[in-house]
């Protein structure tokens, strides 16, 4: 069974969901339909003119790419230019083109956790806070004989997240009454009879962006006809998200030897980096794309070293200055981001019953060149 598009969007944004991408990037649908049936989906880092030509001969019918493929407002769309030719090969070939970037970035286990994964970097934290969400605290009454299940249905929506420990909540036993009026269909006792149930009262965490799917859920799992519930707001600074990420390697190394393992870890021929290579480090910022202006946030942070892509000449300096040391392995390194998601998506779909296969592209889009 393939799946269509959109079910393949479905889990994309349930992993990186649009609200964590930073204002005005440019993500979501960028080219065609999701309203189709998906043999194949390809997944890359940018939209060439050659990861196109790959999609074709994959008879992927959808493109899932880390950076814009529309990144200025068009005025024209020229096919006699480079930029319109693409446009109208994906539409002569039915390839949609759907953007996940920052909030790829942003997500907890994306672009920037997969970095962090293939340099070993452990006991990490997000490098700079975007946005936190805030909770809702969730209260319903439920019959005893049905606490577990709802409770089971409220954890498995997302119910009960507080920060490493999941499906949490507290019960507490005890007597509901209510009387069912004309007109109703109650689950227990009868019309204009006053009835004495032994409930319980649950009380669970509720992340805001899952609010009305969990109440959804409630409604769904809950045998009565009107269950009763509050929803409050709480005062907790709710769930920090973030780009980049900085942590520790299990062994401080120099600075020579991290160079050389992130050659190796991001499959990259060559690094630019500051700093003396004699010099041990053990605390790593990391950062896809181009990090330069977080290089004061690194320091602040504590990091030896961070590794990033473009970071210009003055930001370079400056750092070398404050004693932090940089590992400019280029903008090309978020490339990891094939693998991880074709990887990630692929087992989802697999798990729902669907054959349509994620395929990392295979084209190596870096465009600088040693001379």
């Amino acid at each position: 069974m393939l799946a269509n598009g959109q079910t393949v969007i479905q889990q994309m944004e349930q992993w990186a969901p649009k609200r964590l991408a930073v204002p005005d990037d440019r993500i979501g649908l960028q080219v065609g339909t999701l309203n189709k049936k998906l043999k194949k989906v390809l997944v890359a880092l940018d939209v060439t003119e050659e990861v196109v030509d790959e999609a074709i001969a994959e008879q992927a019918g959808l493109i899932i790419a880390h950076h814009a493929v529309i990144y200025r407002p068009l005025k024209a769309l020229r096919t006699d230019l480079p930029g319109g030719k693409l446009l109208e090969k994906l539409i002569k070939h039915d390839i949609a083109v759907y953007i996940a970037h920052t909030n790829l970035d942003i997500a907890e286990g994306g672009v920037n956790d997969m970095l962090a994964d293939a340099l070993g970097l452990q006991d990490r934290r997000i490098l700079s806070e975007t946005m936190r969400e805030p909770y809702r605290k969730l209260v319903v009454y439920v019959p005893d004989s049905h606490a577990e299940p709802v409770s089971e249905a409220l954890f498995q929506a997302g119910a009960g997240q507080v920060g490493h420990y999941k499906e949490c909540s507290f019960q507490l036993a005890g007597t509901g009454t209510f009387t069912p009026q004309e007109g109703s269909q109650p689950y227990i006792g009868r019309s204009g009879q006053r009835e004495h149930v032994t409930e319980k009262r649950i009380e669970t965490i509720v992340p805001a962006s899952l609010e009305r799917k969990v109440l959804q859920v409630l409604r769904s799992a809950h045998p009565y006809e009107e269950p009763a519930y509050d929803l409050l707001p709480l005062e907790l600074d709710g769930h920090a998200y973030g780009l980049g990420r900085i942590g520790k390697r299990e062994q401080p190394c120099t600075l020579r030897e991290l160079v050389e393992d992130v050659k190796q870890a991001c499959q990259v021929p060559y690094v630019r980096f500051v700093g003396d290579e004699r010099q041990q480090v053990s605390k790593v910022a990391v950062l896809g794309g181009a990090g330069g202006r977080y290089l004061a946030q690194a320091k602040f942070a504590g990091a030896d070293v961070m590794i990033t892509g473009d970071v210009d000449y003055h930001a370079a300096h400056d750092a070398l200055a404050a004693g932090l040391c940089v590992i400019d392995a280029g903008h090309n390194i978020e490339k990891i981001m094939k693998h991880g998601v074709a990887d990630r998506l692929g087992s989802q779909l697999r798990q729902m019953g669907y054959s349509t296969v994620m395929v990392p592209s295979r084209i190596d889009t870096e465009v600088f060149k040693l001379g």
